[in-house]
């Protein structure tokens, strides 16, 4: 892989940081703005929100722009809301910063992901995919555990704080080694991109896109209160459990990176059927500490195995859209992240108990298997079945 791509896993890293320390910090969060804990998880959605209208609208403003700059406009104003959500003491004024910085997190996300795989052969886009959202994961090992001791030993504003900081040296590394190359005269307008990504296959992609991940931030949102109040573990235990969650889906992007360029059909198959068994295993044993534990770093991994080989899968199906497919990629995976946290706070605000969110995730991914079935049903050439009076005829 070139370096440039794992640089910019490293700005990935900072801002999937952001985007999931809020699963450590919910609890605080709506202690200190005075929320209930459902109001405070909509921050998450909220985010998600920011990406879904940011991706397709950043990627196509900035077509024009160097790709070099376009990371470099996005990643400061990512950096500079963070500075105000971390002083802000209003609850509204948080909400909006983070709206703010997801359309900037959707514009950059957009940007890498075409940048990297641009600059791969045409058959590596799911290694070069996976490379870049290792940064995710990694967020989810170490950035996203790391947020929530800072909010236990500081409060939830030194998270803030640690995003800024950890956003400074992606600024220098950007500009020391992204090509800053002009924007190619020749590349495809935003209408013709448009109009590529009419396919159906990928507009089914984009659908199972967003009900995975869904499935897997409608449950990581809440994590932290399911953990302490069912499965009876101390608020201290809180890192470990989103380290393990972390350490799964590193390696369900690492797996999936390696199988998703040849054997695309297979992971999605029985990684949706085995991540539909784990959220149902995981709402019936949440009380059990040793099955918790290990259900966490399963989920992670089957979460992140299919998520990332849906994304790889979006960009072979988009050919003729190499911008706009990245976007539009980020926004339907934030399509879920946007809904799957909602209707956990539905559930968790109309009493339903802090089990509901894995239900819901389960109900997300049958739905998932079901479309992706009734999708594949119909894209299979249908034989014609010969009448013996048609049979007789041709004789």
């Amino acid at each position: 892989m070139p370096f440039a791509i794992y640089v910019l896993g490293l700005a990935v890293f900072a801002q999937g940081t952001s985007e999931f320390m809020l699963s450590g910090l919910v609890e605080d969060i709506a202690r200190d703005m005075g929320v209930s804990i459902g109001t405070a998880g909509t921050l998450t959605s909220a985010f998600a929100l920011g990406m879904i209208v940011g991706a397709p609208l950043m990627a196509a403003a900035s077509m024009r722009w160097s790709r070099r700059r376009a990371l470099l406009v996005f990643l400061l104003v990512f950096l500079a809301v963070h500075v105000v959500g971390a002083v802000t003491t209003s609850f509204a004024v948080l909400l909006a910063a983070r709206v703010v910085g997801a359309l900037a997190n959707a514009g950059f996300l957009a940007v890498a992901v075409a940048t990297a795989a641009g600059m791969v052969a045409p058959n590596a886009k799911g290694r070069a995919t996976a490379t870049l959202l290792a940064g995710v994961t990694l967020a989810c090992v170490a950035g996203v555990p790391g947020g929530a001791v800072l909010g236990q030993l500081w409060g939830w504003r030194a998270a803030f704080w640690a995003v800024v900081v950890l956003s400074v040296p992606a600024v220098y590394a950007i500009v020391r080694s992204v090509p800053a190359g002009a924007p190619d005269a020749a590349a495809p307008s935003a209408r013709s991109e448009l109009r590529a990504l009419r396919s159906p296959r990928l507009l089914v992609i984009l659908l199972l896109g967003a009900l995975v991940n869904g499935a897997t931030f409608c449950s990581f949102t809440y994590l932290a209160p399911l953990v302490t109040n069912v499965t009876g573990f101390a608020q201290t235990w809180v890192p470990l459990v989103l380290a393990l969650f972390g350490l799964g889906s590193f390696a369900g992007v690492t797996a999936g990176g390696r199988m998703a360029d040849t054997r695309p059909l297979r992971l999605l198959g029985y990684g949706s059927a085995a991540l539909l068994a784990g959220w149902v295993v995981f709402a019936l044993s949440a009380g059990s500490p040793a099955a918790t534990l290990l259900l966490v770093f399963v989920q992670g991994t089957l979460s992140f195995g299919v998520g990332s080989t849906l994304i790889s899968q979006a960009l072979y199906a988009a050919t003729d859209a190499p911008t706009l497919a990245g976007g539009f990629s980020t926004a339907a995976l934030n399509v879920g992240a946007m809904v799957g946290p909602s209707l956990g706070a539905v559930a968790l605000d109309g009493g339903l108990g802090y089990r509901s969110p894995l239900w819901i995730s389960a109900l997300l991914v049958a739905v998932a298997l079901l479309t992706g079935a009734a999708a594949q049903a119909r894209t299979r050439p249908r034989t014609r079945t010969r009448t013996p009076s048609s049979s007789a005829a041709a004789e």
